[in-house]
């Protein structure tokens, strides 16, 4: 059996290749050759050409046929449309700003997606909502007009290895720089999906081993957890040993967190991907606790260079931060006195902390 993987180095590939070649693949690994990773293993074939370019990609695939193609990089309408009638199962890799809302929260009123989103909820059909996210969608269809039945999946942001501008450097870039507090907005209670690169290639791999009830469909993919940006906080500053203060500011004021939110409000990203679970059995192959842990270990062993930071937009301006954190703590240090007549409660089916008292000292 051939497969070919186009890409194959960024943060999901070597995990596809290598289980590829676990179910006896012969691997051809289709990329530009700027950039090998060692854990490719030295038995997978390098086809070394321009992905995005269709006619360098069709010259390098003229008279092959495979039995899988894994389409994760490049020109993926011309990629399907080349290899057309070639390929036994065709699977292919998107995103998930082909979801309306995903880009554009105000896209929706009230503003922000549903939760969860499910995998055929509204598309950007309208240029105008989201460039991207338009564009995103013609692909989606060029790539089932042409391979009818692919497996298709929208990727969400990924986390992990080789992941070029990882999100949990903000975080971790600050552990390192012994911050004492980091500023979070509305509670760091957004929830926003994300996938880790082996659960990702983990979801690919089970529509092989599965493939029918896969054939033309498009699946949703990221974690089946979905953690809340606090959350993802406190798991890397403990991987780390750092304890540090979260400071908690309206979305409004908290300017300095506007690169982890990734989006201009604090509205949740959360996706229904019970579609993946159903159709082949997923599920997080490492749950995000653990892999948030390996996530930071990877980032202290490969910190990213200034340029690479710069694309997360985040000025790292600890002078700014700490004068913003002094006015908060200043401004919230004597809150008025109210003397309410009755003092709102939290209703009395609520019987937690803080909630209504026990009628009996003892349970009988």
């Amino acid at each position: 059996m051939k497969a070919l993987m186009i890409g194959g180095t960024g943060p999901t590939g070597p995990y596809v290749v290598n289980g590829l070649l676990e179910r006896g693949f012969e691997v051809e690994m289709l990329h530009s050759g700027r950039n090998e990773v060692p854990e490719i293993p030295d038995g997978v074939v390098h086809i070394h050409t321009d992905a995005y370019d269709p006619a360098k990609f069709a010259a390098a695939v003229e008279g092959k046929t495979y039995d899988v193609c894994v389409a994760s990089y490049g020109r993926l309408r011309a990629i399907a449309e080349i290899l057309a009638g070639r390929v036994g199962r065709f699977i292919s890799v998107g995103g998930l700003p082909a979801l309306r809302g995903y880009m554009n929260p105000f896209a929706f009123e009230p503003h922000g997606m549903p939760v969860p989103t499910p995998v055929d909820g509204p598309l950007v059909l309208d240029e105008a909502l989201d460039t991207k996210g338009y564009r995103i969608v013609l692909t989606e269809q060029a790539v089932l007009e042409h391979q009818p039945e692919a497996s298709h999946f929208r990727y969400p942001f990924v986390y992990g290895p080789r992941q070029p501008v990882p999100r949990e450097w903000m975080i971790v870039r600050r552990i390192l720089d012994k911050r004492p507090h980091i500023i979070l907005p509305d509670g760091g209670l957004t929830l926003h999906h994300f996938g880790y690169a082996e659960n990702l290639a983990h979801a690919i791999l089970l529509s092989i081993d599965r493939p029918e009830n896969c054939k033309g469909q498009i699946y949703n993919a990221a974690d089946s957890e979905v953690l809340t940006l606090r959350k993802v906080v406190e798991l890397l500053s403990k991987s780390l040993d750092h304890e540090w203060e979260i400071i908690d500011m309206p979305w409004e004021l908290a300017v300095p967190s506007r690169p982890l939110v990734t989006q201009p409000l604090t509205t949740h990203r959360v996706m229904d991907t019970t579609k993946m679970e159903r159709d082949f059995g997923y599920v997080d192959l490492v749950p995000p606790a653990e892999a948030l842990a390996l996530t930071a270990k990877w980032l202290v062993e490969n910190p990213l260079s200034e340029n690479q930071a710069s694309l997360l937009q985040d000025p790292f301006d600890y002078a700014g931060e700490d004068e913003l954190i002094a006015w908060w703590k200043k401004a919230t240090a004597n809150p008025p006195e109210i003397a309410w007549t009755s003092e709102p409660g939290y209703g009395m089916a609520y019987s937690g902390p803080g909630g209504r008292a026990r009628t009996q000292a003892t349970f009988e």
